[in-house]
């Protein structure tokens, strides 16, 4: 594993604030999940788990993301401080030295251009890691979160993973060597 600088804390954007994540946040972030496609992997099973106890101890005990500097940063807006999803670095699918960046949005607050707001700082803050190239993995029916990355020139790696279940998932890959085009 590489060395590379520290991931910020917090990040500040023109409209949002990325910041670590406090207990309060949990029962949004189940709302997350509640909100989710059918066809994600990650949903509120048929007993009601996780609950939000179960993701306030996830969100508060999260070695990985404490000891490398990756990890989601819940997103709220700068206006009001209203919790609106989280966007951040996870290894994923990806690796430490390449990892994979990641967002989800409440569904009030889609169509407004944040999820691409808040994806641009965490690629700048990467950036600043001397990281080289990140990964995202976006499900063949996600069309709003492909308008995001390639707004922030990520392309197709060529990769897929293959789910009939749940549709295949695209890999995009952008390299870090030169700066994101205005679009």
């Amino acid at each position: 594993m590489a060395s590379f600088a520290g991931f910020p804390a917090g990040l500040l954007t023109e409209r949002l604030r990325l910041r670590r994540w406090l207990p309060s946040d949990a029962e949004e972030y189940r709302g997350l999940w509640t909100e989710r496609d059918p066809r994600s992997v990650r949903r509120i099973d048929a007993d009601g788990h996780p609950t939000v106890e179960e993701i306030r101890e996830r969100l508060m005990d999260n070695p990985l993301a404490a000891e490398h500097g990756l990890g989601l940063l819940p997103i709220e807006r700068r206006d009001n401080g209203e919790f609106i999803g989280y966007c951040g670095l996870t290894v994923g699918h990806a690796s430490f030295d390449e990892p994979e960046i990641a967002y989800e949005l409440a569904n009030r607050a889609h169509g407004q251009g944040y999820a691409t707001e808040a994806a641009r700082a965490v690629v700048e803050a990467a950036v600043q890691t001397g990281r080289q190239r990140l990964w995202a993995t976006v499900r063949e029916w996600d069309t709003a979160s492909f308008r995001v990355l390639e707004k922030l020139d990520f392309h197709h790696s060529g990769r897929v993973t293959a789910d009939r279940e749940r549709g295949d998932s695209i890999w995009m890959t952008r390299e870090l060597s030169r700066p994101a085009t205005e679009k």
